[in-house]
């Protein structure tokens, strides 16, 4: 494993961190987001800061656009991935999970945007089949969008991906998937869960010519967990790939949930998208009590903004719920979206 030492990867760290929530669930009774908010997207669009994310309301996951200025406040745009018709024969009726929306780059140091393929945005998430949170197997589905206000997708009519054609590894249901292309081949990395009641998850990747047939690699997972006891002991999960002239990036989350109780995110490197090679300790740890990111620190968002020369490090964070929290999960977490920088922010 690469030391947290190694020279090679001491650009990519972000120490610095804003200490308070950028974006937070509205906690209103009904509400996509009565619950939480989870696994940010950040990207700019027609010279506008955007940031894709889900919401949570008991029921299941909706996902969502808000827009910033400055990249640290946001304010909620409008739900793009709605629940649908509980009556409908609909494989997604539940709700949907949107994680990536194709990039016009792979490159960190590329201001992320988008790119149309075949004349339209495409977007990827997962949607689990039963009311509940992330209850049962979920599979993997793509939308599609020609408004350049982002707000009317529409999604394909089946799964582009399951767990039902998978390895064992798999079974158990499909989550984050990140979508890019190199070479003529499109890259689909995501990872999945087996059916154990304690169960793993790794990453694996799979590929196409066209964005709608997928073939598994062969070395799936392709970032396997690290054995007990260790911090990504039980999940490695969440990837999302970007490109460092020859080296590839894998900003990841680690968890065990027994000794280390805690998500934190990882960094993993490769020189051919296949073979990856693990930094051993965390890059983004949760932070002290009482911290925004006491309990998890995990799913992360990269944006590199040229004007300033910084890399930001956009995640998932909880902490134990407390009085006036205007949203909580599970009746006792709260969790909003933070972010970490290269850089000391101006308070």
């Amino acid at each position: 494993m690469i030391k947290n030492d190694d020279p090679r990867i001491q650009k990519y760290l972000t120490p610095y961190k804003y200490g308070k929530p950028v974006l937070e669930a509205s906690g209103e009774v009904g509400a996509f987001d009565e619950q939480s908010v989870d696994i940010p997207f950040v990207f700019e669009h027609n010279g506008q800061f955007y940031m894709l994310y889900t919401g949570y309301d008991g029921k299941g996951y909706q996902s969502a656009l808000a827009t910033s200025d400055d990249l640290l406040h946001w304010k909620h745009k409008g739900v793009i991935m709605a629940r649908g018709d509980e009556n409908s024969d609909r494989w997604d009726k539940v709700g949907a999970a949107a994680t990536w929306i194709i990039k016009d780059s792979n490159n960190i140091y590329d201001t992320p945007g988008l790119r149309k393929v075949d004349g339209k945005y495409w977007l990827v998430y997962h949607s689990y089949p039963s009311v509940g949170y992330e209850a049962g197997p979920a599979e993997i589905g793509l939308a599609w969008c020609e408004d350049e206000e982002l707000m009317e997708w529409h999604r394909l009519d089946e799964p582009v991906f399951s767990w039902k054609d998978g390895a064992d590894w798999e079974k158990g249901g499909l989550y984050k998937a990140c979508i890019i292309e190199h070479e003529g081949t499109w890259y689909m990395f995501y990872n999945a869960k087996d059916t154990q009641k304690r169960w793993i998850e790794q990453t694996g990747v799979a590929f196409s010519k066209d964005l709608m047939h997928w073939e598994r690699c062969e070395k799936n997972p392709i970032l396997k967990i690290t054995p007990a006891p260790y911090w990504n002991s039980r999940f490695l999960s969440d990837p999302y790939i970007l490109r460092d002239g020859d080296l590839w990036l894998n900003f990841f989350f680690g968890y065990d949930g027994k000794d280390f109780k805690h998500a934190q995110e990882g960094l993993a490197l490769s020189d051919n998208l296949i073979d990856w090679e693990k930094v051993e300790q965390p890059i983004l740890t949760n932070g002290e009590e009482g911290a925004v990111d006491a309990g998890h620190a995990h799913k992360a968002s990269i944006f590199y903004h040229k004007e300033t020369d910084t890399l930001y490090h956009f995640y998932c964070a909880t902490r134990p719920s407390k009085e006036g929290d205007k949203s909580v999960i599970y009746g006792c977490e709260f969790r909003s979206i933070a972010v970490a920088a290269n850089k000391p922010f101006d308070k």
